[in-house]
């Protein structure tokens, strides 16, 4: 078991301790869920009543607070602070001890030192496989394929033929990468399919969430930056290019030849229209329809997207407008009765 001193956590992540640093911590947990040698997080002052009966032996804070009457660790980036921390104590992923006999790799493939290739695995011809890569059971590796150093491939993904993978790369369970793109041409009332003739390449330090599908260029490459993190239920079309350290939330659609710039974030169930671009260190709120190009730094919501602030005041008076039609049409009757006695006095006069 794992063990460290409040202070030996302090120095890893550049805090400082308030009360006894030589307390020794085992693990990470919530306020509700802690035990003695645990280390919870507290900067949420919603839960200000759990820390009365935490069992946590330590905090991690933005700043010491008088509720909690063990030592502190106060970070200037809590959360932060918090994600490193319990990397010391998460369990490392399982490795199968070589190549499995009933893995089925090709005598060209190129094998790195110290892999880990569970039963089930397939590898095809001239594929290359990094030093210490993990392949778990029902992964497919096509021909060419080649994955870089320390990358990780959980059970049952699809790599298809020339798919390039860097280095440090997570593809969870069900991930397919280089799935043929949409591309067809109608021939009357029917579809003739565009051969797929490109690939994809994913960028060292990236993660793709379960069941993403990342599709292979018509011509050229599907680019997926270094350190990119993907969430679950993706589809990536074909010769989309992602700029580095975006994040996309789950459910995301993204349709052919859409460039994503830098340090972009996408929420849940966006969906953008082909061919557009999303400026660097744009944000694009969850459920948002894009249907033209965003300028970088824009926060866009809504369908079609507008300025965030500006969809804010139009949602907000979505659960009003049935009150709104009513006080007009009662304005409608009112100025109609108006006008109705203004012509009867008229009238009158002229009698």
């Amino acid at each position: 078991m794992v063990e460290k001193s409040l202070n030996e956590l302090a120095e890893f992540t550049g805090g400082r301790v308030k009360g006894d640093g030589s307390v020794l911590i085992s693990g990470v947990a919530s306020l509700k869920d802690a035990r003695p040698g645990s280390l919870s997080f507290f900067v949420d002052r919603r839960f200000e009543g759990e820390l009365a009966v935490t069992k946590a032996s330590a905090l991690i804070v933005d700043k010491p607070t008088s509720l909690f009457g063990g030592p502190q660790l106060a970070a200037e980036n809590p959360l932060l602070a918090f994600a490193k921390i319990a990397t010391l104590f998460a369990p490392p992923p399982k490795r199968y001890p070589g190549v499995s006999d009933d893995a089925s790799v090709d005598g060209t493939a190129e094998l790195g030192s110290d892999i880990s290739i569970y039963p089930g695995v397939f590898v095809g011809a001239r594929a290359k496989i990094g030093d210490r890569v993990i392949l778990y059971p029902g992964v497919f590796v096509g021909e060419r394929a080649s994955i870089g150093s320390d990358t990780l491939v959980y059970p049952n993904v699809t790599i298809m033929n020339g798919v390039e993978i860097g280095s440090r790369v997570i593809l969870h369970a069900g991930v397919v990468l280089g799935s043929d793109g949409f591309g067809f041409v109608r021939d009357g009332a029917s579809s003739f399919k565009i051969p797929q003739l490109g690939t994809v390449r994913i960028e060292d330090d990236v993660e793709i969430g379960a069941n993403c599908c990342i599709d292979r260029a018509a011509f050229g490459e599907t680019v997926i930056g270094r350190g990119v993190k993907m969430d679950n239920l993706i589809q990536v079309g074909h010769n989309v290019v992602i700029g580095q350290d975006s994040i996309l939330v789950a459910q995301v659609g993204i349709s052919g030849s859409v460039r994503v710039g830098r340090q972009v974030v996408l929420g849940g169930q966006v969906g953008i229209a082909d061919h557009l671009e999303i400026g660097d260190r744009a944000m694009v709120g969850s459920q948002s329809g894009i249907a033209k190009s965003v300028p970088p730094g824009d926060v866009v919501s809504g369908t079609p997207a507008i300025p965030h602030r500006r969809w804010l005041r139009a949602s907000s008076l979505t659960a009003r407008l049935p009150d709104l039609v009513d006080r007009i049409k009662k304005l409608e009757r009112g100025f109609a009765e108006l006008r109705a006695a203004v012509r009867h006095e008229d009238k009158e006069r002229k009698v």
